[in-house]
């Protein structure tokens, strides 16, 4: 299978302060998805902006094949666009440089936003959305680019329930029919489970743990990723439901 990413010995600190993460080596495959977890300040982003080329590696090398799209965390704009037009600006690197949007990219702006359940909100403008509703409109902003690899930086982080499972069904769902990589950040293992073909775990010592997700996200590792005890269970389901894991709160 075709690679989409390619790590080798990357590691990354900032001066003289310690490792992020040190020889860290792997591969995103096309159509895969790989979830990125990690306690706050462990490197989840410094990586993705490796990924992005927006910053270089202390050591190591990263290569990337394919146009990306990206959805950050959160995205603050000084002037109030509409939806539509911030979701049309995925469309930057097909329209080219002093060209206008044509009647096709409105039509995959749109498509993008009725996808997502989020079509009532075009002309609104971004600025007066909460911010679940915002990463919504990075997520479209994001297909509307029809790019080969997606990367999204803990793209659940400010959706309730309803809304997250439509951003993991989607993750899901593009690179199963579409072909498309895709790499996220996250919080929790539950979301990782669920949708990643393989999981990387950036520890707290710098090391890393990188594999198929239902070796990698056992309670050992994640209990040592997160410093508390956590224990993996089934939610539902007659096949035996899905994987979640839990925290052991208080005294036993």
């Amino acid at each position: 299978m075709e690679l989409a990413i390619r790590l080798d010995g990357l590691g990354h600190r900032y001066g003289a302060e310690d490792w992020l993460f040190r020889e860290l080596s792997g591969v995103v495959r096309r159509g895969e998805v790989l979830a990125i977890l990690g306690p706050n300040g462990r490197g989840k982003t410094t990586l993705l902006n490796i990924l992005l080329g927006q910053l270089r590696p202390t050591q190591g090398t990263v290569a990337v094949d394919g146009s990306i799209g990206y959805v950050p965390q959160a995205l603050n704009t000084p002037f109030p666009y509409s939806v539509l037009d911030m979701v049309l600006m995925g469309r930057a690197r097909h329209v080219g440089l002093l060209r206008s949007p044509t009647r096709h990219d409105h039509a995959i702006a749109h498509a993008a936003l009725d996808e997502l359940g989020i079509a009532a909100l075009a002309a609104r403008a971004f600025t007066t959305l909460s911010g679940g509703q915002r990463q919504l409109v990075l997520f479209a902003r994001a297909l509307a680019a029809e790019s080969e690899l997606l990367i999204l930086d803990e793209p659940s982080a400010a959706l309730d329930l309803r809304n997250q499972k439509i951003i993991l069904d989607h993750i899901a769902k593009l690179a199963a029919r579409r072909g498309l990589s895709v790499v996220f950040t996250t919080h929790q293992p539950q979301h990782a489970s669920s949708v990643a073909d393989s999981a990387l775990l950036l520890m707290p010592d710098a090391s890393a743990l990188w594999g198929p997700s239902r070796e990698v996200l056992s309670e050992a590792a994640l209990t040592r990723l997160y410093g508390i005890e956590l224990r993996r269970v089934r939610v539902g389901g007659e096949d035996g439901g899905e994987l979640g894991f839990v925290p052991v709160f208080g005294r036993r």
